[in-house]
């Protein structure tokens, strides 16, 4: 019984991260200003280490924990670096 729940649950976020991965990527395409295509690629990044946590818990593996502990680093590191290059224009002073 709670395997099956487990099971259903793990399916359930993995639609929802992926859904949630869509409107983000539309976000970035579509998106009216600059500072709403940072907003969506902070976001597409977040859920792409959610979903590789998610993996993680389905597959029973470290590899998936460490490439979301790599894909937290980068991605804060990235907006971090587009923050700063859309108050100032440069990134390297």
């Amino acid at each position: 019984m709670m395997a099956a729940l487990l099971q259903f649950s793990i399916h359930y976020v993995f639609i929802c991260v992926l859904l949630a991965m869509l409107f983000c990527t539309l976000r970035l395409i579509a998106g009216p200003s600059a500072h709403d295509r940072v907003l969506a690629l902070d976001t597409l990044w977040m859920c792409a280490m959610q979903l590789a946590l998610v993996l993680g818990i389905r597959y029973a593996s470290d590899l998936y924990f460490e490439a979301a502990m790599l894909i937290a680093l980068l991605g804060f590191v990235s907006t971090i670096a587009m923050a700063k290059f859309l108050m100032r224009g440069e990134v390297i002073e």
